[in-house]
């Protein structure tokens, strides 16, 4: 799954929960569009990951949590070996990375972290093409 800007530029990648050597990658979507990324790292040096932590339902960011790590499981090709663990961005409970959370949002996921941070990076605007239809 890809998520694009209009003009087809890639806004989110999904990643093989596997690198290439077998070493277990925890985040399943990145966030690849240089302008967001950067938007979305002012949020988070502004403070933003304790924020929206304390502003989101820890119920419903752990279903976000847990979703995130289905997700990747059912993704997995490689089965032998070590696996990723945790949720969005690796972590187990809480919020990490803004950007796993947007990326996550982006395509489709059920996630308020990731809902809050397209809004404050004013998603429409940037013309990203909403896969969620």
């Amino acid at each position: 799954m890809v998520v694009r800007r209009l003009d087809g530029r890639p806004v989110v990648i999904e990643n093989e929960p596997h690198l290439r050597d077998g070493t277990p990658m925890p985040t399943l979507f990145w966030l690849v569009d240089r302008e967001l990324h950067e938007a979305v790292s002012r949020v988070e040096g502004n403070g933003g990951v304790h924020r929206f932590e304390a502003l989101v339902d820890a119920a419903h960011l752990q279903r976000a949590h847990d979703a995130y790590a289905q997700r990747r499981t059912s993704a997995t090709l490689l089965r032998e070996g070590a696996q990723p663990s945790g949720g969005v961005g690796g972590t187990r409970r809480g919020v990490k990375c803004l950007h796993a959370h947007l990326a996550n949002y982006l395509v489709g996921a059920d996630d308020p972290v990731g809902a809050l941070v397209a809004q404050e990076v004013d998603i429409p605007k940037l013309k990203v093409v909403d896969v969620r239809g």
